[in-house]
């Protein structure tokens, strides 16, 4: 008997399955497109929506086996797509996409069945080990973990966020100066 010689792709129909599909939910167009084409390659079948109401829409016709859901979306909030995916199917293997991590929006998507919370801009390796995690194993620890300027600017980030982009509520309630938060929100992200 003769020894068979896999792929050295990451990719196999072991670790995604008999059921492939897979529903991306982003809106933004070049990212949304440009990880769909990766995991098609990967050997997902690929539905996308960029929209809460568009992924909500085909989560209740053709509920996925995997889906990799955008917390903030122009419509709404990501998590209502995992829940109206939930309500349709509880064995889907879910990741969240966001680019204002924070841990409570991270244990609300894992107790509404997310099996992953990844920070913006994920690539697509990441979010096919994320998606096809066994049960048990443990992630790995990232390499280059965010810097302390990095953590600040994310939680001033997302404060402006839940302030409605207001400046002086922000400013506010960060107990900073108005004009120190504006040349903050006015500098590109830290590394």
């Amino acid at each position: 008997m003769s020894e068979q010689i896999t792929d050295p792709s990451p990719a196999s129909a072991d670790d995604i399955g008999p059921d492939a599909s897979l529903l991306i939910v982003d809106d933004d167009g070049p990212f949304l497109r440009r990880l769909a084409r990766a995991m098609e390659t990967r050997g997902f079948e690929v539905e996308t929506a960029e929209s809460v109401a568009e992924g909500v829409a085909k989560s209740n016709s053709s509920p996925p086996k995997y889906a990799v859901v955008d917390l903030r979306l122009g419509d709404g909030n990501g998590l209502d797509v995992i829940e109206a995916i939930r309500q349709k199917r509880d064995d889907t293997r879910i990741v969240v996409l966001t680019g204002y991590g924070n841990i409570a929006t991270a244990v609300t998507a894992v107790k509404l069945g997310a099996v992953d919370y990844l920070a913006k801009p994920a690539d697509a390796d990441d979010v096919y080990a994320a998606l096809t995690q066994r049960s048990g194993e443990k992630a790995e620890l990232p390499e280059n973990p965010m810097s302390a300027d990095r953590v600040r600017w994310e939680h001033i980030q997302r404060v402006y966020e839940i302030c409605e982009r207001n400046v002086s509520e922000t400013a506010r309630r960060l107990n900073m100066h108005r004009r120190t938060l504006q040349r903050i929100l006015a500098k590109r992200a830290p590394k």
